[in-house]
Order: C-alpha cells, then sequence, then structure tokens
C-alpha cells in the first residue's frame, strides 16, 4: 500500500507563555493523501495554523512525527528545513504578503532567488505562474495596482513558482468579497485538479471548504471529525 504525502503522527504542541505552558495540539493524528485538497476548519484557537505550520515546516512539534513524502521533516535542523520549504512548499496567506516596492514579476520570482536559477530562467518561470493564476498581462504591475483578488493571484503564483507539490493555505479568501473570493477558490481547485497540486487549507468559510474534497474538524487542539464529500 502506498504511503501518504503527509503522516502527523502523535503529535502535540506546547507553547510556553512566561511561565504558563499552553498545549495547542494534543497526540493529534492525520494521514493526507497525494493530490487531495483539504479544508481544515474548527473554532478558533483550535490548532488549525498550529497543523498547518507543522506541515508547512514552519515550526516544529514538542512530541510526534511528522512526515512529509518519506522525509521525517521534525528531524532536520532549520537549514535543513528552509532548504527543504523552498523545493516541497507553496505558502498562501489571507494578506498576501506582496512586497509593494516590487512589480508582480518580481514578487514572483523572489522564491527563486534561493535556487541556483539565471537571471533568465527565474523571470521566465515567473511569467508561467503568472500565466497559470491568469496574470501574465499584469506581470509590471505592483500591488496598489492591483485589486485584492489579482494581489491573491500574485501570491498563489509567488507559491506556484518552484514547482511545489505541497500548498498550505491560511485562510486565503478571508480578505476578499464573496465573488473574488469563489474566483480564488476555482483557482486552487484547478490547480489541484489539473496540475496535481496536494493542498492543505485552513478556513472558517463553509463555503470556502465546499470546494475542498473533505473537510477536517479541529477543536481544543484535537481532531474531532473527518468528513469525505
Amino acid at each position: 500500500m502506498d504511503q501518504p504525502l503527509i503522516d502527523v503522527s502523535n503529535v502535540s504542541k506546547t507553547y510556553s507563555r512566561g511561565k504558563m505552558d499552553v498545549p495547542v495540539l494534543q497526540e493529534l493524528n492525520i494521514q493526507i493523501e497525494e493530490g487531495d485538497f483539504i479544508a481544515l476548519m474548527g473554532p478558533s484557537g483550535s490548532g488549525k495554523t498550529t497543523l498547518l505550520n507543522l506541515i508547512g515546516g514552519l515550526d516544529k512539534p514538542s512530541a510526534g512525527s511528522v512526515t512529509i513524502g518519506g522525509q521525517r521533516i521534525d528531524q532536520l535542523s532549520q537549514g535543513e528545513l528552509a532548504k527543504w520549504r523552498s523545493k516541497n512548499v507553496g505558502f498562501v496567506f489571507q494578506f498576501y504578503n506582496l512586497l509593494p516596492v516590487l512589480t508582480a514579476l518580481k514578487n514572483v520570482e523572489l522564491p527563486l532567488l534561493l535556487t541556483g536559477f539565471s537571471r533568465s530562467e527565474r523571470k521566465k518561470r515567473a511569467l508561467a505562474a503568472l500565466a497559470v493564476v491568469g496574470l501574465a498581462d499584469r506581470a509590471g504591475h505592483r500591488p496598489r495596482e492591483l485589486s485584492g483578488g489579482q494581489e491573491q493571484r500574485v501570491a498563489i503564483a509567488r507559491a506556484l513558482v518552484s514547482d511545489p507539490s505541497l500548498l498550505v493555505c491560511d485562510e486565503p479568501t478571508g480578505d476578499l468579497d464573496r465573488a473574488t473570493a469563489d474566483e480564488i477558490l476555482d483557482l486552487l481547485q484547478v490547480l489541484n485538479r489539473e496540475y496535481g497540486k496536494t493542498i492543505l487549507m485552513v478556513t472558517h468559510d463553509p463555503k470556502a471548504a465546499d470546494h475542498a474534497s473533505h473537510c477536517v474538524y479541529l477543536d481544543k487542539g484535537q481532531l474531532i471529525q473527518e468528513s469525505p464529500k
């Protein structure tokens, strides 16, 4: 039997605040298959973003293991983890995190600065990523010259530019109106179905979750329900 792309096993995460330990995740187990599109839901403080950060290699568990593509990423050093992220994960956030002084093209190129690609190859790949999200004609525009939906498309292009197998999205439509949010969610579906990207999306929005293949529910740091659609 094939191994899942993502295997989170007996993971706990506790943060220290002053002299107090705050448990966020408690012996959580979840497996995600390659090519899946998961909506991760639950009340505020349930541990959704913490789990997303562990799977994306932005943080490490206090206990348990996180295995992605057969590799224990919780055992990597910070330097190894940075290299792993740059090759394997694309991040999409609620507020885009674009640099206002750079054009869309240059924003998308940023992750490639960590690679050995030439300037011309970086530009070629960034233009291709912008074309995938329908913004090839906006390559020379800066963020202030774009709508919110276009900014998020640029952010998605930036997440795609290194051709990662996994996209982790934290409330990617939380700052958008309904119509624009649906356009972004439709784009994520295309990336999942036509480009084979595995997507893990934190959301509070049931309509956003409807675009996923199934939903996982967290409450108080524990998986309480997994519901196929």
